[in-house]
């Protein structure tokens, strides 16, 4: 397969499309994902990875197109992984890379722990904020979750002292989703830093340990929180 090729139709059709909301593009994507289903894991990488790079169409295309083939999956490594997550620019992108390819990835072995902590210890936010969601698919059953408090806990204390927006949202999501795996040991966390957490992380995820739920009114997001 001419993959040079195809990311030059996917980025045509992309931008001839009438109506480019998420529901539009999803669709999209899909069908992408059917006709590359007999291409090798690595011509899947090399084919979103470009999309990325190109920025003519929304990144979470080449994250949901890596993500849908599971060989593609665990065939990237740290290095692909840091390039496919250059030049993230907010919640959504970051949160899409964290969700669909680095938390899967570190959960499965295919980074170590210390790629996460660098991450975390980044001066760019959103390598911060990537480090943290990057916990949630060790914890969410639906994204295939089994628990695991030491490496989310271990994330979560290298930023608990952040007061930035989008590392304190992500802060609590991460704690969040411990909750339903290790409600003891997050409780125990939250207790233990009373002091230095933020405000909004202690009411939501003392929320969620009494209710279940991050606030009375709240209701379910797919991606962010």
């Amino acid at each position: 397969m001419n993959t040079a090729a195809l990311v030059e139709e996917i980025e045509a059709r992309v931008e001839g499309m009438p109506v480019r909301d998420a529901q539009a593009l999803r669709a999209l994507r899909r069908e992408y994902s059917k006709r590359i289903a007999a291409v090798p894991a690595r011509d899947v990488v090399k084919i979103a990875a470009a999309l990325i790079v190109h920025r003519r169409v929304p990144r979470f295309i080449g994250d949901e197109l890596i993500a849908s083939r599971a060989d593609a999956l665990r065939a990237i490594d740290l290095s692909q992984l840091e390039r496919l997550g250059s030049g993230m620019s907010g919640w959504d992108e970051v949160d899409c890379f964290s969700c669909y390819l680095s938390g899967p990835a570190w959960r499965e072995g295919q980074i170590k722990d210390k790629a996460i902590v660098e991450w975390a210890r980044s001066k760019n936010r959103w390598w911060r904020r990537a480090a943290l969601v990057s916990t949630v698919p060790l914890n969410v059953k639906a994204r295939g979750g089994r628990g695991d408090a030491r490496r989310t806990l271990l994330i979560c204390s290298l930023l608990i002292d952040e007061r930035d927006e989008m590392i304190v949202k992500a802060l609590s999501w991460a704690l969040r989703a411990l909750v339903a795996r290790d409600s003891k040991a997050v409780r125990q966390f939250i207790e233990e830093n009373d002091v230095r957490l933020p405000a909004l992380v202690r009411r939501e995820v003392r929320q969620k340990l009494a209710t279940g739920r991050k606030s009375p009114k709240s209701s379910p997001r797919k991606v962010s929180n």
